[in-house]
């Protein structure tokens, strides 16, 4: 993982104990742990939609397109070919339909990205147990 990746994680997170994790972890651990936190944002920012609280949503809004922009960031379009051009067309995706969330304070469209969030995690948490278990995979 690239150097841009890690500060997109720190930044997401900014915790000692995470960021002892995050060195440990191999670099599709940390593409697990980024999914999880946009999605763990993004829940939040459903609860406070549901307070009222503004503010604090359109924090969590930030947090989890920050997450999903440092995850565009290290697609490599060049080795992972059409897999990756996908991934990158969901991500624009994504980052567009939580504008319009965050402009209408919609936790629907909040679900939207989420549901879409865990479907990509659930694949690559599968990559990564493959991976620790010694299979070759190709780049993405």
């Amino acid at each position: 993982m690239n150097r841009l990746a890690l500060q997109q994680l720190n930044k997401a997170y900014q915790s000692d104990a995470l960021e002892a994790s995050v060195y440990g972890a191999s670099p599709v651990g940390l593409i697990v742990m980024l999914y999880e936190g946009a999605i763990s944002a993004l829940r939040k920012a459903q609860g406070e939609i549901a307070r009222n609280n503004y503010i604090a949503k359109g924090k969590l809004i930030g947090k989890g397109l920050d997450i999903i922009n440092g995850l565009d960031t290290v697609l490599n379009l060049e080795k992972g070919g059409e897999v990756t051009a996908n991934l990158r067309e969901l991500y624009l995706y994504m980052k567009h339909r939580l504008g319009v969330a965050n402009l209408k304070n919609d936790a629907e469209i909040l679900d939207e990205v989420i549901s879409l969030l865990e479907d990509l995690l659930g694949a690559w948490k599968q990559l990564d147990k493959m991976q620790g278990a010694g299979q070759r995979v190709g780049h993405v």
